[in-house]
């Protein structure tokens, strides 16, 4: 039982680091609390779900479509609400980010409905793998495995090995200095949230197929938790980020199959874990502790 649940917890996991990953670059590179990343997740489900069922491309190329619509979506967001805004009050860039995720929200609510439509069919068969008499592992939570470890090992090769990824470190570090020696501020800017977008996408594409569900307000929930886990490993901190959503999944899955019969959502476990580290660690697990004199 126990490793049953660590098991799906780690897959759950996955799932919260792939849409994490986007908002911790986001503030890496910004300072910014990029509140419109969870519609982003939602956009990539049903452009997963267009290209199925009406491009009638197969499932692989379906994620794929998937990231491009999504990694578009999320420069469009950049373009139009954070960058007028640049360098004024966050509260202004928070409201603007929010008014964008409702915008969306209603958008795809009057073109698609806000009933939860059955995701269509992929021509992958979902099947049990048996790893021993208690644990079972379904092949779509192997997938989400693996696409998150392909994921990561791919974000990792982009920041260490190419000029680009390079110029997003010293955005990060610091955005001024890296304008002065020559970076392309805005092009990084938007090259972050086209990563972002599409790994979010993927997650949102890798949920609807495993629950068989998208609605257009998929993306609030996974939204806000992304936010607990980026804020748990420390802002702008991807080791962090990564630490944060398997915690944040493995205790989720472990309170989802023994406190059965509780009246606990699990949903709130997830802001009850933040509240207990930050009272312990208030700048997060892997955030770096900075004096303000």
């Amino acid at each position: 039982m126990l490793a049953q649940q660590i098991l799906n917890g780690v897959a759950l996991g996955f799932i919260y680091i792939l849409v994490s990953v986007g908002l911790t670059m986001v503030y890496g590179v910004l300072k910014l609390l990029h509140f419109a990343h969870g519609v982003i997740y939602m956009v990539g489900a049903f452009a997963a779900m267009i290209a199925i069922t009406y491009l009638h491309l197969p499932f692989a190329l379906a994620i794929l479509f998937a990231m491009a619509a999504a990694a578009l979506a999320g420069v469009a967001v950049e373009r139009i609400a954070y960058r007028p805004l640049r360098g004024a009050h966050p509260i202004a860039t928070l409201i603007s980010g929010v008014g964008v995720a409702i915008f969306l929200e209603n958008l795809f609510q009057v073109i698609f409905t806000s009933d939860t439509q059955a995701f269509p069919e992929t021509g992958v068969e979902v099947s049990v793998i048996q790893l021993t008499e208690s644990v079972t592992f379904t092949n779509v939570k192997l997938f989400i495995i693996l696409a998150g470890l392909i994921g990561l090992g791919l974000l990792y090769a982009f920041l260490k090995c190419t000029r680009m990824g390079i110029a997003i470190q010293a955005a990060a570090q610091d955005m001024r200095a890296a304008s002065l020696m020559g970076v392309n501020v805005n092009r990084v800017v938007s090259v972050t949230f086209m990563i972002g977008s599409a790994l979010a996408a993927v997650a949102g594409v890798l949920v609807a197929w495993n629950f068989n569900a998208l609605f257009p307000t998929m993306g609030a929930i996974p939204g806000l938790k992304a936010f607990c886990v980026v804020v748990l490993g420390g802002l702008g901190s991807i080791p962090g980020t990564i630490a944060g959503g398997l915690i944040l999944g493995i205790v989720e899955s472990l309170s989802d199959g023994f406190m059965t019969g509780m009246v606990v959502d699990k949903d709130a476990i997830a802001f009850v874990i933040l509240i207990l580290i930050l009272l312990v660690r208030p700048s997060g697990l892997f955030g770096k502790h900075v004096e303000k004199v």
